[in-house]
């Protein structure tokens, strides 16, 4: 069974393990898109999960999207 998270449990890992900030202060589930200001002053918006197994941790400017190759 997932792990039930709440804000204050989030913004504790996003503390711990990145050097963004949490700014968002509910969090509703999942699905939801959480605020997150990256170490360089940039906000961004992903979801907890993106954040959490995807290590998706920063803007798109310091931490680009991966485009898929096409061939």
């Amino acid at each position: 069974m997932n792990k039930r998270w709440n804000i204050k449990e989030i913004k504790a890992f996003v503390e711990k393990n990145s050097d963004s900030k949490l700014l968002s202060t509910e969090y509703h589930g999942f699905s939801q898109k959480l605020l997150f200001k990256c170490a360089c002053g940039n906000n961004f918006e992903k979801t907890f999960t993106k954040f959490n197994t995807k290590n998706q941790r920063k803007c798109e400017v310091c931490q680009p999207l991966k485009v898929p190759h096409s061939e």
